[in-house]
């Protein structure tokens, strides 16, 4: 059997890795020069900096993405973020991620706690967004602002922006896995294992090449083509999102079309910087409900060092776009910066933003349609195709299983 992939995005190589175990013979094709996609490592200063997302996994060494490292046999060490979380209050003090129900009044905090326990009872069936959940039940300023501070810092959205259902499946999971990571190495050594195991097994990644067409026939993935050159397959995966999926071959399925085209990317900014000392002190995500734009920043070299020259640390910080203006949003991102540090020193590496054809996820957290296609063999994975409660790269590592499940690899 052999599997044709499009792209070779965290998706892409996750989908390789583990269908070249399972005995599958695997081509992937990446039209850039590199592969990674938004999940590799930018040499900058002695630096390793990243494409697009964190030098972090959200669920550290227990998570959905650990665990199918392991399971393919990629060597990647994640180091276990201690404490997981820290809060920067409105008075400049700072409480731990697992304490912020301390903060709440009495009868909210136990109304909480009730809550997240029995959470499934709770889950909305319609598409009430997060916020509007939480004006719902509880009505409380503290609690919207944190909320907005994690879903840009995790999902590069606000609270209003976040369907409710998903948002409490996301904290199902933050319960289930525990904390957060850092791989060594960062997001290139992950990236970079899942390679080596596929060419291990015989696999082949091709960069620089940019598929013509998905060849479909009866309604069924037959192969693709690039520059005149046929490649049969018996399954086609495509990690460039289901828009871009569709457009590759000549999808009649007008349902299907408007589901997808419902589905909104998710924008955002992300400003690194090098310090001669530690801004933070620690390797959790450090979050920020009160800046006004900023959602959270992690300070990767506490776990890892070599991201970073010698006596140098890499501080990464993330917020999502609200407005149209995008040196506007990192204007305000760099005024944020200044209160939250007002008496350190700090040079500015790179300011990154994500949105249009290279955004943080291609279809927002709540808002995609799932793996399948209305092509018989042709799926899709990665951040346009997550799995139900899937926090970034835990998502796409959700979604690649249930593509997995669905062919019994």
């Amino acid at each position: 059997m052999k599997a044709a992939i499009i792209g070779a995005g965290l998706g892409g190589l996750l989908s390789g890795a583990k269908l070249s175990k399972g005995g599958y013979e695997i081509e992937i094709f990446e039209r850039l020069p590199f592969i990674g996609g938004r999940f590799a490592n930018l040499e900058y200063k002695g630096f390793k900096l990243s494409t697009g997302a964190l030098h972090m996994i959200p669920h550290g060494s227990r998570g959905p993405l650990a665990q199918m490292l392991r399971e393919v046999g990629a060597g990647v060490t994640i180091i276990d973020s201690k404490p997981t979380a820290v809060i920067r209050m409105n008075n400049d003090t700072e409480i731990g991620f697992k304490d912020f129900q301390k903060h709440l009044p009495l009868t909210k905090s136990i109304k909480l706690g009730t809550i997240l326990l029995y959470s499934r009872q709770f889950k909305p069936k319609s598409n009430i967004s997060f916020k509007d959940w939480i004006l719902k039940y509880f009505d409380d300023d503290f609690l919207l602002k944190l909320a907005d501070s994690f879903c840009g810092w995790a999902l590069s959205l606000r609270a209003k922006d976040v369907p409710a259902h998903e948002m409490l499946e996301i904290i199902d999971n933050m319960y289930l896995y525990k904390g957060s990571g850092v791989p060594l190495g960062g997001c290139g050594a992950v990236t970079g294992a899942l390679a080596n195991v596929i060419k291990s097994n015989g696999g082949k990644i091709h960069t620089n090449v940019c598929l013509d067409k998905i060849i479909i026939d009866k309604e069924k993935a037959r192969g693709v083509s690039a520059g005149g050159r046929t490649i049969d397959a018996d399954i086609i995966i495509s990690d460039i999102g289901h828009p871009g999926t569709a457009g590759m071959y000549e999808c009649r399925d007008e349902a299907y079309l408007g589901r997808i085209n419902k589905a909104k990317p998710s924008k955002g900014i992300k400003i690194c910087l090098s310090s001669d000392e530690p801004l933070i002190g620690h390797s959790g995500v450090f979050f920020t409900p009160y800046a006004e734009r900023i959602n959270g920043i992690n300070e990767v070299t506490n776990a890892d060092p070599t991201l970073a020259p010698p006596g140098k640390h890499l501080i990464m910080s993330h917020q999502t776009v609200i407005s149209d203006d995008l040196n506007h949003e990192i204007n305000l991102g760099f005024l944020d910066l200044k209160k939250l540090f007002p008496d350190k020193k700090y040079e500015v590496l790179l300011v990154q933003s994500y949105s249009n054809g290279w955004p943080v996820n291609r279809a927002s957290s709540g808002s995609d349609v799932g793996s399948r296609t209305p092509v018989q063999n042709l799926y899709v994975v990665g951040d346009g195709a997550k799995g139900k409660g899937g926090i970034e790269v835990e998502g796409v590592a959700l979604g690649v299983m249930n593509v997995m499940k669905e062919m019994w690899v």
